[in-house]
């Protein structure tokens, strides 16, 4: 079956090189996926190309190690050169995740083909109207956000006027309810907003340095892991 069909976007892992305080990226999406998270996504806005793809091959080599690469969907922010180019290579890329001022979804889809994921970062400016009247048909899932502001990406929930509009859970229980596919929310979110998030009913959390940046990444994606499917089972029964 195609990981596009079996896509579990609960525990989400996004990942570069300027997020794991010095450290190599491998081991911490190793920890992560061990751990139970179940989508990684490779982004960076410093590394090259080439230092993508080869991040990108450490990934999947890590997935496929721990026996979850029929599980554990592998994506790509924004840059589909590196992704055909992972592929020409033989390395197993699942799909792409792109913003609204990225390369168009209709031309990820044509190139990347109906058995990849491809994900699009839901429009803050006018989001509830935007989710209910978007056209979905070529897109897997939206990422939304932030929960908070964060350094990691400033740039995440600027509206026209270039504020940051930050979610409440009351939105985004609004926006879980109103979208037509799988919502994914992130931004700044730490072990304690778990339990809140996940009783919105959205389909999962997004981190970077909740995980990345831990003392022990192992050890806070387990927690991440465990608090989102106690939560979510509870909420998901209301």
């Amino acid at each position: 079956m195609s990981i596009r069909k079996n896509l579990d976007i609960s525990a989400y892992l996004v990942v570069g090189p300027e997020n794991t305080k010095g450290r190599p990226v491998a081991p911490i999406i190793k920890d992560a996926v061990e751990a139970g998270f179940t989508c990684v996504q490779i982004r960076s806005k410093i590394a090259s190309a080439r230092e993508l793809i080869e991040l990108t091959r450490q990934a999947s080599e890590v997935i496929a190690q721990a026996g979850k690469s029929d599980e554990v969907a592998l994506l790509v922010d924004d840059r589909l050169d590196v992704i055909l180019a992972a592929r020409k290579q033989g390395i197993k890329v699942d799909g792409i995740h792109v913003g609204q001022s990225d390369i168009p979804v209709e031309v990820c889809r044509e190139y990347l083909g109906d058995d990849s994921i491809v994900g699009l970062s839901a429009r803050t400016h006018e989001l509830f109207e935007y989710i209910k009247t978007a056209d979905v048909s070529q897109i897997d899932y939206f990422g939304a956000g932030p929960l908070h502001e964060t350094n990691t990406k400033p740039d995440c929930g600027l509206d026209r006027d270039g504020k940051v509009v930050t979610r409440s859970f009351a939105d985004i229980a609004k926006l879980a309810k109103l979208s037509p596919i799988s919502v994914v929310v992130g931004g700044g979110v730490k072990l304690v907003d778990i339990p809140q998030l996940a009783q919105t009913r959205v389909h999962g959390f997004f981190v970077v340095t909740a995980v990345s940046e831990a003392d022990d990444p192992k050890v806070a994606a387990a927690d991440l892991v465990r608090t989102w499917k106690l939560h979510a089972s509870v909420g998901h029964k209301n």
